[in-house]
This record gives C-alpha cells, sequence and structure tokens, in this order.
C-alpha cells in the first residue's frame, strides 16, 4: 500500500494555487485596460434610446389610437421624396426600436456613391416627415464605436473579442483561486481588521465570486458578438451574390410593382414576422430586378434572427428564400443577452448595477496589483502562502 505525504499534497496544493494565481494575475492585467474602458462605455449603451432621446436625438412620432392602421408605404415615400424631388428610394427601413417610425434611405439614383445619400424619418402612421436621421455624429455615436471596435474597424472588434476571451480565462482562474481563499472563512467575509490589502481583496473576492455568472454571460456572449457581425456580413454577402447570380444579367425594370403588395406578399407567407428593411431594384444587395425584403420576427429575441427574400420586382412573387444556419442564429442570439434589451428597463437596470460592479472589481484588481509591486518577489510569494495558509 503506497502511502500518501501529507506534506507532498500540501506542497502540490500550494503550486496549483500559484499557477492559477500566475495565469488569474497575467489575463487580469492584459485585458483590464480594455475591460474598463468596455464596461464605462457600455453603461451609456446600455440605456442608448433613452439617452438619444434626451440629448435630441431621436425623432419620436406623436401618440396615435390604439388599432389606428398605418399608412400605405407607398405614401410614407412620397412624402420622404417630396424633400428631395428627382431622387429615388435605395432602402426602407423599419426602425425596431420604434416601430411607429419607417427610414427610408434617399439618393439622386441607385446605387449612389458613399456619403451622399439622405435618411429621413417618417412617421409610419401620417406619412408625416420628422426630420433627417444623423447616423455618423454625436457623443453617443462615438462612445458606441469606441465600445464596438475603438474605431478600428474588423481589427479592433477582434482585439476587444480578444480581450474578453482573456477575461473569460481570467474569470476561470479567479474561481479557482476563491475555493483556497475561502475554505476556512465564511462567504461574504470581509477582514475589516486587517491591513487595508487584505481588505480589498475580500472585497474583490467578494464581488467577484457574487457576479461570476453574469461577468461570464456578457465576457463570453461579448465575445461571440466580435464573431458575429463579420461572420453574418460574410453569410449575408455570399447567400446575396447566390440568390441573385441567375438574375445578374437583367435591367432595372420600367414600372415596378406597388411596394405594399411586395410587402403583404412576405407577410402572408411569413406569419409572425415583420419586415427589417426592403432594398429596391437595382441596388447591389437586389439585384437588378428584384426586392429583397429581409424579415424578422416580432418579439425581442427572435427580432434578432433575418430571412432574405428574394420578390420579383415585377409580379411581386417569391422568388426565392434564405434563413441563417443555426450556428449563425446562435451567434445573432447572444446580442441580446450581451446588451441585456430585451426586457425593458428593469433588466436595463439591473445590467447597470451589475457594470458597475464589474468596474469596481477590475479597479480593485488593478489596485492589488499595484500595491504588490512594492514588494520584493520573495516576499509576494510569501505572502502568497500565508494567505493560502490563513484560509
Amino acid at each position: 500500500m503506497v502511502s500518501v505525504s501529507p506534506v507532498g499534497d500540501r506542497g502540490r496544493a500550494i503550486a496549483r494555487f500559484k499557477l492559477w494565481y500566475r495565469v488569474h494575475k497575467w489575463t487580469s492585467l492584459v485585458c483590464t485596460a480594455f475591460l474598463l474602458m468596455l464596461c464605462l462605455t457600455g453603461l451609456p449603451l446600455i440605456f442608448f434610446d433613452e439617452l438619444d432621446e434626451l440629448l435630441g436625438n431621436r425623432l419620436t412620432p406623436a401618440p396615435v389610437a390604439e388599432g389606428t392602421p398605418p399608412a400605405a408605404i407607398e405614401s410614407v415615400i412620397a412624402a420622404g421624396l417630396a424633400r428631395h424631388p428627382g431622387w429615388v428610394v435605395q432602402y426602407v427601413v423599419w426602425d425596431r426600436d420604434e416601430p411607429n417610425v419607417i427610414l427610408l434611405n434617399v439618393a439622386a439614383r441607385r446605387p449612389a456613391p458613399r456619403g451622399t445619400q439622405r435618411i429621413e424619418v417618417v412617421d409610419a402612421h401620417t406619412a408625416e416627415v420628422l426630420g433627417e436621421k444623423k447616423l455618423y455624429e454625436g457623443v453617443l455615436y462615438f462612445v458606441r464605436q469606441l465600445h464596438k471596435d475603438m474605431f478600428a474597424g474588423l481589427p479592433g472588434s477582434l482585439l476587444l473579442g480578444g480581450m474578453g476571451i482573456l477575461f473569460c480565462a481570467s474569470i476561470v482562474s479567479g474561481v479557482l483561486l476563491y475555493g483556497p481563499f475561502m475554505r476556512k472563512l465564511a462567504f461574504g467575509t470581509l477582514r475589516f481588521e486587517r491591513q487595508r490589502r487584505i481588505k480589498w481583496l475580500d472585497m474583490h473576492n467578494l464581488l467577484g465570486i457574487a457576479t461570476v455568472a453574469w461577468v461570464s454571460m456578457v465576457g463570453l456572449t461579448g465575445s461571440i458578438t466580435t464573431l458575429s457581425d463579420p461572420i453574418f456580413r460574410l453569410w449575408q454577402r455570399e447567400q446575396t451574390a447566390s440568390m441573385l447570380a441567375p438574375y445578374r444579367d437583367r435591367s432595372v425594370p420600367a414600372a415596378l410593382a406597388s411596394i405594399d403588395q411586395v410587402i403583404a406578399t412576405v407577410r402572408q407567407a411569413f406569419p409572425g414576422t415583420m419586415p427589417s428593411y426592403v432594398a429596391f431594384p437595382g441596388m447591389p444587395a437586389a439585384g437588378p430586378d428584384h426586392f429583397m425584403v429581409s424579415m424578422r420576427g416580432d418579439t425581442p429575441l427572435t427580432s434578432r434572427l433575418p430571412r432574405a427574400v428574394l420578390i420579383d420586382s415585377v409580379t411581386a412573387e417569391i422568388v426565392d428564400v434564405r434563413a441563417p444556419p443555426w450556428y449563425l442564429s446562435v451567434l445573432l442570439l447572444s446580442q441580446p443577452l450581451h446588451f441585456g434589451d430585451y426586457g425593458g428597463m428593469p433588466l436595463k437596470i439591473i445590467w447597470a448595477m451589475l457594470d458597475i460592479v464589474t468596474i469596481v472589481v477590475l479597479g480593485s484588481g488593478l489596485y492589488l496589483w499595484l500595491s504588490r509591486r512594492r514588494s520584493p518577489l520573495g516576499m509576494q510569494l510569501a505572502e502568497l502562502e500565508e494567505l493560502a495558509n490563513e484560509s
């Protein structure tokens, strides 16, 4: 029978503790600055719609009686084009956050050079033009782009996704460190009688373990989101090319089917869905003689799942339908979990409170590292063993 040495077991436990400590320290240090930026910019983005309206950037239609039918899309288009004689509509977009608003992307021709288009905001019930929407200016635009990709496009987005993965590694290693620390302490213990650094360590551990499920979910879905956007655009480009390939040599018809007829056809074919946007013939997304309609579900979660429907521009008949593959649907469904925008104001408040707690955890972790650097390495390892033995 082989005997097990308690000293040997203790030595291996201390070695594992030190290993996970180093993993936790370096993964946290690499990503902390980025995570602090994401938490600070994410806080106002939780309330993006409310702040957008408060800053006067949101063009909101007057309330209407329940059951009031929407105006015909043709009249909405006519109202928007009245401000731009001789122009054409490129896209009709239904605002996901404000269902009583329709956005018209108008330009001198189809297609038009980037930056020459205008976006008119129209009341969906009265066909009244509410004003022009500015997409690329303002404080909230700056905050959103900083949070999304740091104004570095896809490389910036992927870098932040990598920081999210490091953050998940930091969380896992932190959980594995929490057990030895708390072996002889009651949950939630804060040793106020000890030196300041120990008090901050206890606070860091308590807040970290209390929010571990939320930060894991937000960190993981944030990393997934950085992948879902480029993957979705790639799928969209490939599927659009595949759907339009047989019709590339055609020309734009002189007379188009009514846009209202197109919408009615798609709604009838796919009950429980609503249009997200319509691309007009002549646009790259629709081809020369078709409408491309993107349909989505009518619930907060299914509204993230698009379905591309190709419509004949003369007969208004459905020509082709494509839905995203299951793996892309999973990626897209992670977005509302990350932003917390599917449960109304109560969920937004919970997300904001947890975001603030995460900022405290990150800040306290940074303080612990900076304060520890004042000690020589030997003293640091001795303190580490002391804390492990205490616990």
